[in-house]
């Protein structure tokens, strides 16, 4: 953990979800208003159509929502995306760029990635920049090289800690089971600090890193307990609520 950095644990669901899943955003509703989340915000990132009606179940809650992915312009002719504004409009205070989902899968370079987040925080948005290395790059020694790349490249201008949080997600561990050992983490997330220092300046020490990339109940602690790892970006854990919890309960 950073010092006097409140940690952020974030579920991503990407492409799962139905209406009926809203019991877990619920759920997760009562369990932060309850105070079970500890000391952690917590924030889940259904996908886009249903976070109108997740913002309906969360409201006046303590229960943060984000979105998964959006375009860098505010409008156009672009069928079939989402912007920054509409999400803002739908109830989100979050969305998550640059994941290497999105990366790999719909080829986005770090000057696109930059253009979502520097368009999240015009629409009053805190932009999740995703950032990891292949298992190749990290088995040639290139692993803390790729991701200060990334991040140089994807990082909006302006962030500070209210705006930019940075996630730290091993592409070779995502969904796999693998992860990283803590003195993988703990040099990787050093690095960013570092970076995030060079960048930012003094705001750059507040900055939020999470760790992402097979984050379960049986490894959170270990993982959070990382120093600069100021909390999790959550995947399969985070579609029922109480396994998202459990983790999110390393902060108790």
């Amino acid at each position: 953990m950073t010092r006097d950095v409140r940690p952020f644990v974030a579920g991503n669901w990407k492409m799962n979800g139905l209406s009926g899943s809203l019991v877990e955003i619920e759920a997760l509703r009562r369990a932060a208003d309850a105070g079970e989340a500890g000391v952690a915000e917590l924030v889940v990132c259904p996908p886009a159509t249903l976070l109108a009606q997740a913002a309906w179940k969360i409201k006046g809650g303590k229960l943060g929502l984000g979105a998964q992915d959006c375009h860098p312009e505010a409008s156009g002719a672009f069928t079939g995306d989402i912007s920054a504004p509409m999400l803002k409009d739908a109830g989100a205070a979050y969305v998550i760029v640059g994941h290497s989902e999105r990366r790999t899968l719909h080829h986005e370079t770090d000057a696109l990635v930059r253009a979502k987040a520097e368009a999240a925080l015009r629409a009053g948005l805190t932009a999740i920049v995703c950032v990891g290395e292949t298992r190749a790059e990290r088995e040639t020694g290139e692993a803390i090289a790729v991701v200060t790349r990334q991040l140089k490249g994807s990082l909006p201008p302006g962030g500070a800690p209210e705006t930019v949080v940075v996630a730290y997600e091993p592409v070779w561990a995502i969904g796999t089971g693998l992860t990283p050992t803590a003195i993988d983490v703990a040099e990787m997330h050093g690095a960013i600090r570092a970076l995030l220092d060079d960048i930012y300046g003094d705001s750059g020490a507040k900055i939020r890193i999470l760790y992402g990339g097979s984050v379960k109940p049986a490894n959170a602690k270990e993982l959070l307990g990382i120093d600069n790892v100021d909390g999790a970006l959550v995947g399969g854990a985070s579609l029922q609520a109480t396994d998202f919890l459990a983790i999110a309960a390393a902060y108790r």
